[in-house]
C-alpha cells in the first residue's frame, strides 16, 4: 500500500482529504511571537481578521524537518511506501525540509509539485485515487511527473495590499491598482509565479473574462476536472464563475475548494482561480 501525504497548501476540501485518506503536513502562519499551524490552529478568516481589523502582519513558514520526520515515522509502520508531495521549491523550503527528513526513511519518496494550491492539489488527488486503486509508488510518481508541466494554475486578485505587505508588490503598483481598478492574473509556470494579464473593472466581470480566456483553447484541455479555488469569495461570485465554466467546457467534475491560510495570507480574501490540466505543456 502507498500512503499519500501533502503539504497543507494543496487546498483540497476536508471531504476530499477524508474520502481519499490523504494526510496533510501543515505549514505555519506566524504573527509576532505567535505561531499557528495552517488549517489546524488558524483559518483564513482568522488571518483576514488579524490583518484587516487588528493591523497585524502575518508570515508563512515551511513545514519543519521535525514535523516531516514525525509523519514519516508514523506512516512507515503502516504502509509499504510513502509519497510526500510538496509545494514548489520556488515558493517554500518545504521540499528541501522533506528531503532532509526523508533521508532517514527508505520508504519515503518526496516530490516537488512545481505548483501550489490546487495546482498541486490536482496531482495529490490523482495520486490518492491511484493509491486506493492499488497502483505502485513508481506508477504514481510517473503519472505525477507527466502531469507537472500540464497544470494550468492561475488566480485573479482583487486587492494587492496583501501582496504588498508580503513584499511581493511595490507601493507604486499598489496605488496604481487602486486608481485604475486593476485585477492582475497571477500564473504559475515551471514552478514559479509570474504576472499574467491585468484586467480592469469590477472583480466579478473580470473573473468572467478571465475564465473565458483561460478556457478558450478547448481542444487542448483535459476535461477530467477543474477546480474553482478561493478563500471566501461571495457565493454569487463563485456561481457566476461556475456557470461561465459550464458555458465554455463540459468538465466531468467542477470542484470548489477554499484556499488555506498560506495562499490567503499572500493574496487576500477576494482571490479566485480556476485550475485544470492541459493536454500539452503549459508555458
Amino acid at each position: 500500500m502507498v500512503k499519500i501525504i501533502s503539504d497543507s497548501t494543496c487546498d483540497l476540501s476536508p471531504q476530499i482529504i477524508e474520502d481519499c485518506e490523504i494526510t496533510l503536513t501543515p505549514l505555519y502562519i506566524t504573527t509576532g511571537r505567535e505561531e499557528y499551524r495552517d488549517g489546524v490552529d488558524i483559518k483564513p478568516t482568522d488571518v483576514f481578521r488579524m490583518v484587516d481589523t487588528e493591523g497585524k502582519t502575518c508570515k508563512t513558514a515551511a513545514v519543519s524537518v521535525f514535523d516531516y520526520k514525525m509523519a514519516f515515522q508514523k506512516y512507515s509502520r503502516q504502509y509499504d511506501e510513502i509519497i510526500q508531495i510538496c509545494i514548489s521549491e520556488g515558493f517554500s523550503a518545504c521540499y528541501q525540509n522533506a528531503m532532509i527528513a526523508a533521508a532517514d526513511f527508505p520508504k519515503v519518496r518526496v516530490i516537488d509539485s512545481r505548483s501550489l494550491s490546487t495546482g498541486s492539489g490536482y496531482m495529490v488527488l490523482d495520486a490518492a485515487i491511484m493509491a486506493k486503486e492499488g497502483k505502485t509508488a513508481d506508477q504514481i510518481l510517473h503519472h505525477i511527473e507527466k502531469s507537472k508541466p500540464l497544470m494550468n494554475t492561475s488566480f485573479v486578485i482583487d486587492r494587492l495590499d496583501y501582496l504588498h505587505k508580503g513584499g511581493r508588490c511595490s507601493g507604486v503598483a499598489l496605488i496604481s491598482s487602486k486608481v485604475l481598478a486593476i485585477k492582475p492574473c497571477i500564473e504559475v509556470a515551471e514552478g514559479l509565479m509570474r504576472v499574467g494579464k491585468k484586467y480592469r473593472g469590477k472583480f466579478e466581470k473580470c473573473l468572467e473574462i478571465y475564465v473565458r480566456e483561460r478556457l478558450s483553447n478547448i481542444d487542448n484541455i483535459d476535461l477530467t476536472r477543474i477546480f474553482i479555488t478561493h478563500p471566501i469569495c461571495a457565493s454569487e461570485t463563485v456561481e457566476r464563475v461556475r456557470n461561465t465554466i459550464k458555458d465554455c467546457a463540459d468538465f466531468k467534475e467542477i470542484i470548489e475548494t477554499n484556499a488555506g491560510c498560506t495562499i490567503s495570507n499572500h493574496c487576500g480574501p477576494n482571490t479566485l482561480g480556476i485550475i485544470f490540466k492541459q493536454k500539452t505543456p503549459y508555458k
